[in-house]
Parts: C-alpha cells; structure tokens; sequence
C-alpha cells in the first residue's frame, strides 16, 4: 500500500495491541527468540487465504471487523491439531455504516455446533484503569435506553411531534412523546 517498507513494518502500527499483550505475556526477549524460529507468525488476515494451519494455536483479534467472508474464509483455514481463538467486542465496529459483521454471523451460525464455545465478558472482566469500567456501563446503559426506545418507536408507541422554537422560527422534529 501507501506505507513504505516491508508487509511487517506496514502492518506493525494496526498489531501493536498484540505485541504490548505478547511482550507483556512471554517478555520481549521470548517474543523476538520465538519469532525467529518461527514459533510465532503475525500476519494480516488477507495473507491467510488458500492457507491450511496444522497444529497452531490461532488467534483472530478484533473480528468485529471482519465481513462475513473474511471470517467465513479464516475459520475456513483450521487444520488438524489446532485451536482457534477468536476475539472482538461487538460495541467497537468500525465496519461502514450497513455493513454486517462476520463476527456477529459467526455468533449466530456457530452457536450450535459441538466443540465450539462462545465466553462472554462484561464491564466487570475489563483489567484496566477503574475508570474504563464505569465508562463502559455508562455506554452501555446509554445503548439499553437507546434499543429500548428504538423497539418502542418501531411498535408505534411514540409519535413524531414537530415543536416550534420561537426564538428561530425553526420548527423541530425531533422529540417524541408517549401516545
């Protein structure tokens, strides 16, 4: 692309989280050791198509971001001895507006099959500065009221009401009140 340098110096800024979560876990020393033997291979998920992974431990990080096909394409690539783990928070799309995460098919196509599991965390599993948790409840309460007043809305138990402001002489419409 438009990055200078090789695929790995290109993809580095978008893995660092991965890094900080592998040196913070092995230690930087056991990371590079492990990488030069080839232990340890971080690479896009574009570079994994026509790939069969045989006896890895496989990691996806941020599939809320994949399209169906991408994830369709990743789980696609599991060969005999492996495991695959991955992660994505569904609040954290950064997906165009309408397009449809493979993260959020995969949880609906896949809960049923043996052998795959699903573990779900909540603001209480967040191991960062206190704080971020309470940022995280207030979002999602925020998004409870938000969902909760939408499905109102769509079962007709609001109506639009236009409001004049007088000082502008613009109308509003954006209030709702109750039936």
């Amino acid at each position: 692309g438009f990055l200078p340098g090789d695929l790995q110096s290109k993809v580095d800024p978008y893995l660092r989280p991965l890094y900080d979560a592998l040196y913070q876990i092995m230690g930087p020393d056991a990371y590079a050791k492990n990488t030069e033997k080839g232990l340890i291979e971080v690479a896009p998920l574009a570079y994994m198509r026509g790939r069969t992974l045989d006896n890895a431990f496989i990691i996806l990080d941020e599939a809320q971001n994949t399209t169906p096909a991408q994830m369709k394409m990743f789980l696609t690539r599991i060969g005999f001895g492996s495991k695959v783990v991955i992660t994505g928070d569904q609040t954290q799309k950064d997906l165009p507006s309408g397009a449809v995460s493979g993260l959020d098919v995969a949880l609906k196509v896949l809960n049923k099959i043996d052998d795959i599991g699903f573990s779900y965390l909540t603001s209480q599993d967040v191991v960062r500065h206190p704080l971020v948790q309470k940022i995280v409840k207030a979002y999602d309460a925020y998004e409870d009221r938000q969902r909760r007043f939408d499905s109102r809305a769509a079962q007709g138990k609001h109506r639009r009401v236009n409001k004049v402001d007088f000082k502008s002489e613009k109308i509003r419409s954006n209030r709702y009140e109750n039936k």
